[in-house]
């Protein structure tokens, strides 16, 4: 939805439909194994920089005293700064990884015989054979611009776990995991209600057409220049699209964004309970 062509489909369930009868169930997998495999890689990534984040601004004073227990913690601006670092460190790996997903999701050709990248390996090679290996990291910035949003994610999910908190000795009262579990479900909601503009122009600058006319020669998203810039996407996709252009597909990833996100969290903050190392929420 995101880098088509205006009024190719006219939502999501659209898009799901044409897919299916254009080229097939098995066509919703396009693009699936870069993040099958990298998504391991990144999210670890992310999780693990934003512990190390949160322990080093907790221990150079970005704390507040606990209400109750009278103890430090990180304050709420702490965790959000750890979420922004975590976020611009994870799309040093993000970016080659959602490249990839981008130019296979992108081929609308049923036979796989026709089209121009015939898996993930191939794309890569590609790619580093007409850009060098730099051309793995085309639309770094734009990915740089989307992950830094991840302040508003971890910021939410301390606001939301603080808000839980409150409830204990009441009939709502929910365990830390549940709490986590919401938490982490929730504030999904505030990171692509923040971050889906960037999430847009990022997209659209992967999926430069390159190395031949992408999807084809007179798509309106081909650039006349050697690669896009943040801001050449930006000023096209406004002039293109409007501000509507900048919320594309923001329905289908909401549907997802609350399961996936509240099962990473709990699982995240359980772990890290599970081998006593959170120390910045006490």
């Amino acid at each position: 939805m995101q880098c088509s062509p205006p009024g190719t489909y006219r939502g999501a369930f659209d898009v799901f439909t044409k897919i299916v009868r254009n080229e097939g169930v098995f066509a919703l997998y396009k693009g699936a194994t870069p993040p099958a495999v990298g998504w391991a890689a990144i999210d670890s990534v992310l999780l693990g920089s934003l512990h190390n984040y949160r322990l080093f601004l907790f221990r150079h004073g970005m704390t507040e005293l606990h209400p109750v227990t009278g103890r430090p913690r990180l304050s709420l601006l702490g965790h959000g700064v750890a979420g922004l670092f975590a976020g611009l460190t994870s799309a040093v790996i993000a970016t080659p990884v959602e490249l990839l997903k981008v130019k296979l999701q992108l081929q609308s050709q049923r036979a796989i015989a026709d089209r121009q990248f015939k898996g993930p390996i191939d794309c890569a090679r590609q790619i580093i054979r007409k850009q060098g290996i730099f051309g793995m990291w085309s639309g770094f910035t734009g990915s740089l611009a989307f992950r830094a949003n991840f302040f508003w994610m971890f910021f939410s999910v301390e606001l939301l776990m603080r808000g839980f908190s409150s409830l204990d000795g009441m009939p709502y009262a929910m365990s830390t995991g549940t709490a986590n579990f919401f938490s982490g479900g929730l504030a999904s909601f505030v990171f692509w209600g923040m971050g889906i503009p960037a999430d847009n122009v990022k997209n659209r600058m992967m999926a430069y057409p390159y190395p031949r006319p992408y999807p084809n020669p007179t798509s309106v998203l081909e650039y006349p220049f050697p690669r896009p810039s943040f801001a050449t996407v930006v000023r096209q996709t406004y002039a293109i699209d409007g501000l509507a252009g900048f919320f594309r597909g923001l329905t289908p990833t909401i549907l997802r964004a609350f399961p996936v996100n509240a099962s990473a969290l709990f699982v995240y903050e359980g772990v890290l309970r599970l081998l006593n190392a959170e120390e910045t929420r006490h």
